[in-house]
């Protein structure tokens, strides 16, 4: 169990760093209208990619869960044990925290790192990623991984703070309804 939790908090931890640092140390590198800047689809294109190699090296060691909502589908689908559900979820967060940590750390060397408390807030599965966060970054600066949204928001102030709850439910939510679906769809290949 160990050994699955410790891939857990390093894919968690590789999916933060990566994902949120693109966002906060490249996505808009020099400044507006550099090309320099990574922008909205490098951001999307390094979470998607930061899951994708995190699956590779870990997932055959844990799953390669890296996000509470993804252990509560699996769960739910019935392929997941719920004695195994808080430990997992526990090792996300931490992993996710840590990663928040070490990029505020960086980022805080940057006299031009402001964070504004009043803001709003990968293979296949890495390439789904890549498209949810094409599609909604602009809408929401988007985060469907739980552990991830609060790795960060403990350092991004009360607004951050404050919004975390959705940035819990949504995901969730969703991660249960996929495991209902997949449990209801997969009942005539069992």
């Amino acid at each position: 169990m160990l050994g699955r939790l410790s891939a857990e908090f390093l894919g968690t931890f590789w999916l933060v760093l990566v994902g949120c640092g693109s966002a906060v140390l490249a996505a808009n590198f020099g400044g507006n209208g550099n090309p320099l800047g990574i922008g909205l689809l490098g951001v999307s294109l390094a979470f998607g990619l930061a899951v994708l190699t995190g699956a590779y090296a870990l997932g055959h060691i844990s799953g390669g869960h890296f996000n509470p909502a993804v252990s509560f589908g699996l769960w739910v689908g019935g392929r997941f044990s719920a004695k195994d559900l808080l430990p997992y979820l526990f090792a996300q967060v931490i992993g996710a925290v840590a990663a928040g940590y070490i990029l505020f750390q960086i980022a805080s060397g940057s006299p031009d790192l402001a964070i504004d408390p009043t803001a709003p807030g990968a293979f296949a599965i890495g390439q789904a990623l890549t498209l949810i966060h094409l599609i909604s970054i602009p809408v929401t600066n988007t985060s469907v991984n739980p552990a991830r949204s609060t790795g960060v928001a403990l350092f991004a102030g009360s607004g951050a703070i404050g919004q975390l709850w959705m940035f819990w439910l949504a995901p969730i939510l969703g991660g249960l309804i996929g495991g209902f679906l997949y449990k209801w769809l997969g009942q005539d290949q069992e």
